[in-house]
């Protein structure tokens, strides 16, 4: 398959990669990706679908992603070191925000863990896996779904508008993988970006817990202001006690 024109191998010369895979179809993006990290392909290979029949999101949620109607790809990366990976969701998402900011109608807002939102609606997620081996990082996939036309069952989600996959890519795919190299804890800075674009800080929420969400964490944990005191959570799902357009 092309994409846009393009070829695979097209595509990786344009975007400075070691390879490209695209498919009309797959299962899920990220299970291709987890079976040629398995076989060894090279960090920065990168798998395009223009269509997913089981795309998944956190928790084995379901993400729709039908052919053409969106940018549904994973990219394959081989971290030196696994001390960001609990932060990678978060700086993957403050990264591609900024990005995909060009192609929208409003400002891009983030929502613990993995969501990438536009006047509370729903634009992208952001999925990563890892895999180890004798306790050492052997790689990590990076899978991101991007809406760029709304998809039937879900018409009210936000997309982009006036561009083309080949275009985002140009900007997303260097973003991706300078977020999938940094190192360490969020920074000051990034936490400061990312407090900008928290469509949550601030708002009372009843998961995981009841109180008021206070932001996040430099090791990327949830921090929720309890009657009990300040919680930090490292997983689970956030829910707002006035849900967002795509919670509802």
């Amino acid at each position: 398959m092309t994409l846009e024109g393009l070829s695979a191998a097209e595509l990786a010369r344009e975007l400075g990669l070691p390879g490209v895979h695209v498919y009309d179809e797959v299962g899920s993006t990220m299970d291709v990706g987890a079976a040629l990290g398995d076989q060894a392909a090279a960090a920065g290979t990168l798998i395009i679908a223009d269509a997913q029949t089981a795309g998944r999101g956190r928790s084995g949620r379901r993400w729709s992603s039908p052919a053409g109607h969106g940018l549904w790809l994973t990219l394959l990366e081989r971290p030196n070191s696994a001390a960001a990976l609990p932060v990678l969701p978060l700086r993957v998402g403050l990264r591609a925000a900024r990005v995909l900011e060009r192609w929208t109608e409003a400002p891009v807002q983030l929502k613990w863990p993995n969501d990438l939102l536009v006047a509370g609606r729903k634009l992208a997620g952001v999925l990563t896996e890892a895999r180890w081996r004798d306790q050492r990082l052997e790689w990590v996939a990076i899978g991101v779904g991007i809406n760029m036309k709304p998809p039937a069952d879900v018409p009210d989600a936000a997309h982009l508008t006036s561009t083309s996959r080949r275009e985002v890519l140009a900007e997303l795919v260097p973003v991706l993988r300078a977020a999938a190299s940094a190192r360490g804890a969020l920074s000051a800075p990034e936490l400061a970006q990312y407090a900008v674009r928290d469509v949550a800080r601030g708002k009372r929420c009843r998961a995981p817990a009841d109180g008021v969400v206070e932001g996040i964490g430099e090791g990327g944990e949830l921090l929720v202001q309890t009657e009990s005191g300040l919680q930090r959570y490292v997983s689970g799902s956030l829910e707002l006690q006035s849900p967002l357009a795509f919670d509802l």
